[in-house]
């Protein structure tokens, strides 16, 4: 049985939340310089400015986008590991010097009714969930009310199928239009209830840019929708062109027979999250 220290899981979400603000994961740069080539006229000159801008961030250590979000926190805990103190006020404590030192947007409230900054980020949204094994995998996701606040959740009926499916992904990328700092990554949960598929579709959104589901139905429906989707000339920043989305990611679960719960999380160019194993 190993023992974690709080301190130790401290430090590495205070790194976490900075290098997630500032330092665009690679796969991610790669999959828009690809979106560049396939650009003319003004897609592409967008394309180039936020290629600039990314590797600019790096460069310089700051900041690729002026929200740095509510931070979204994964973390998966062996069942063969001990955590020597408050797991929640460990990540939280991460998260405030990580927000405060790394000079990052503080952009939490304390009540959505009275909107009194917090004035150091927290408190996180925390997701748990027990694994085999003795490792703790952290994984730190900013995300911007830009792109979340284009998100959205609906109960469809079985009866409304693949074909209702696809009408309300593509509404609400169309509504969406350039608000949610396209091009996206498109996140999708399907199944479960109304909660399960908000956090399917926001766990999709952390899966590898390049990868295609497991399950045959939903790797088709993700082919499709990443088709129609950059086929609705939204472009990048919402301006026009072939490239609206670089990946959707379909999750699915099991549900009731009389339901279909579909949630689309929207997340913009930057796809902000970086993970730690301990």
């Amino acid at each position: 049985m190993r023992t974690i220290e709080t301190k130790t899981i401290t430090n590495e979400v205070k790194r976490l939340c900075i290098e997630a603000a500032t330092i665009i994961e690679s796969d991610v740069l790669n999959c828009i310089k690809k979106a560049h080539k396939q650009e003319t006229g003004l897609p592409k000159n967008i394309l180039s400015q936020i290629i600039e801008n990314d590797e600019l961030a790096i460069k310089e250590d700051i900041p690729m986008c002026q929200d740095t979000g509510i931070t979204i926190v994964f973390v998966e805990i062996g069942n063969n590991i001990t955590i020597n103190g408050d797991l929640y006020k460990a990540i939280n404590d991460g998260v405030a010097l990580g927000y405060t030192e790394g000079y990052l947007r503080k952009s939490v409230v304390k009540s959505p009714i009275n909107r009194i900054n917090t004035n150091d980020n927290t408190p996180a949204i925390i997701h748990t969930k027990y694994i085999v094994g003795d490792k703790l995998k952290i994984t730190v996701c900013p995300k911007g009310a830009g792109s979340e606040n284009m998100s959205r959740v609906k109960m469809l009926v079985p009866a409304d199928g693949i074909d209702g499916i696809k009408k309300f992904v593509l509404e609400t990328i169309t509504s969406a239009g350039g608000r949610a700092c396209p091009p996206l990554i498109v996140g999708i949960g399907i199944g479960g209830n109304l909660e399960k598929c908000a956090l399917l579709a926001k766990e999709a959104l952390i899966r590898d840019i390049n990868d295609e589901s497991d399950d045959e139905d939903a790797r088709r429906l993700e082919r499709k929708l990443l088709e129609e989707i950059n086929n609705t000339n939204i472009g990048p920043m919402g301006l026009g062109g072939k490239t609206t989305a670089l990946a959707v990611k379909v999750n699915l679960y099991p549900c009731h027979i009389a339901s279909l719960p579909v949630a689309v999380n929207i997340q913009c160019h930057a796809s902000r999250h970086k993970v730690v194993e301990l």
